[in-house]
């Protein structure tokens, strides 16, 4: 695959182990209401398992609610702040899909067009075929198209201990198909499930072949701008976070024995593109979710198409889903939509009441942890503890 690198100065290694991330646990802080407080524990519970710092907000019918708890620096001890600005990985797959269904709205096309229809010739070779994958098939991943970012080599270089050599490349989106297209499908399109991150990509090819701009202008004019999210942004080849923000720190490792701790925070996320390269902040992923569960986002029809699911035997946290979007499973048997993303060293979700009138997005600064039991936590309170400590970090 062919790549640009920058030549910057490799990761920053803390020799440290997992529980070093407790050793500088700053008081949580919150600003809080009333009703919280199992949300707030299962936040605490995370930094006790080793993730540095944990950050969250919540907005429901008692008013809004933000808290923090750990560090966002393990050198100099540094809370998070609740203003802290974090990739969101593959949270970027419900702005695409809400562009792509506003475009269905305006007749502009179709989501059971094909993707030969609108990326002639892209997708062909080695059992591939944009001939008989559709828009749709993309979007709630049933497209049997393999995840270019499960390629072993790509994962080595990317994700895990080629990271410090890799951080700095630029990829374009046609050198993440070519990585896809170098293996079979996983099977025959509409089959079943399979999370793959290639159906993103080319999601946002197609928004850039039907709109004539880039994916980033057509979310922005959209929804960045119609919803005021003045922290979300997409950062293209910018390995850089804005301020204010925390490290973030991985350990480029699938190994859980493993115990050194990388610093992760510069990124060039064109690796991610459409499938995952945002960054925002709780109150604007609080703000996103509730207009769009509320129809200020598109029409009633295609927010019942991006509800309608499919199986997800590969995500035990999720009973479906839909066009990028889940549908969330609780001890509490709570009706919630919601989306995770993960990147090296960022773990975040973003869940919502079925009419927007409940929201809550939260972040973690280590990618090592389960997400623990803190969506439970919230919509479900002392019923939902210990319910979710086995839930997977999501991918990106």
């Amino acid at each position: 695959m062919a790549v640009r690198r920058r030549v910057h100065t490799g990761v920053v290694g803390l020799a440290a182990a997992a529980v070093a991330a407790t050793a500088f646990t700053a008081p949580a802080h919150a600003e809080s209401r009333k009703g919280h407080a199992a949300t707030q524990r299962a936040m605490d519970a995370m930094v006790a398992d080793g993730v540095p710092g944990v950050v969250a907000a919540g907005v429901d019918k008692g008013g809004a609610w933000r808290s923090t708890s750990g560090v966002g620096n393990l050198r100099t001890g540094k809370p998070r702040s609740a203003d802290d600005r974090f990739r969101i990985g593959s949270i970027t797959k419900t702005f695409v899909a809400t562009v792509l269904l506003q475009m269905e709205a305006e007749g502009r096309l179709d989501l059971d067009d094909t993707v030969e229809r609108w990326l002639p010739g892209l997708v062909r070779g080695n059992g591939n075929d944009g001939s008989r994958i559709t828009v749709r098939q993309l979007l709630n991943h049933t497209s049997g198209l393999f995840n270019y970012t499960s390629d072993k080599q790509f994962a080595k270089d990317i994700l895990l201990e080629g990271f410090p050599a890799h951080r700095y490349d630029t990829h374009t989106p046609r050198d993440l198909i070519r990585v896809a297209l170098a293996h079979k499908p996983d099977f025959t399109p509409g089959a079943k499930h399979s999370y793959s991150n290639t159906g993103y990509i080319l999601a946002g090819l197609i928004i850039e072949k039907v709109s004539g701009n880039s994916y980033q202008h057509e979310i922005r004019e959209r929804v960045i701008n119609p919803l005021n999210l003045r922290t979300t942004r997409l950062p293209g080849a910018d390995p850089f976070l804005p301020k204010p923000s925390s490290r973030a720190y991985s350990k480029l490792s699938k190994d859980p024995a493993a115990t050194r701790i990388h610093d992760v925070t510069e990124n060039n996320m064109s690796w991610a593109w459409a499938a995952g390269d945002g960054i925002s902040t709780t109150r604007d992923l609080n703000r996103f979710f509730s207009a769009l569960m509320r129809g200020k986002l598109m029409p009633d029809k295609q927010l019942a198409e991006m509800q309608t699911t499919v199986p997800t035997p590969d995500d035990p946290a999720y009973s479906g889903y839909g066009l990028g979007l889940y549908s969330v499973k609780t001890s509490c048997h709570a009706k919630l939509w919601s989306h995770s993303g993960g990147t090296p060293g960022s773990i975040t979700e973003t869940v919502t009441t079925p009419d927007g009138r409940h929201t809550f997005a939260y972040n973690a600064n280590g990618d090592w942890s389960s997400r623990g039991n803190v969506v439970d936590a919230e919509f479900c309170g002392a019923a939902g503890k210990g319910k979710q400590g086995e839930r997977p970090a999501p991918r990106l």
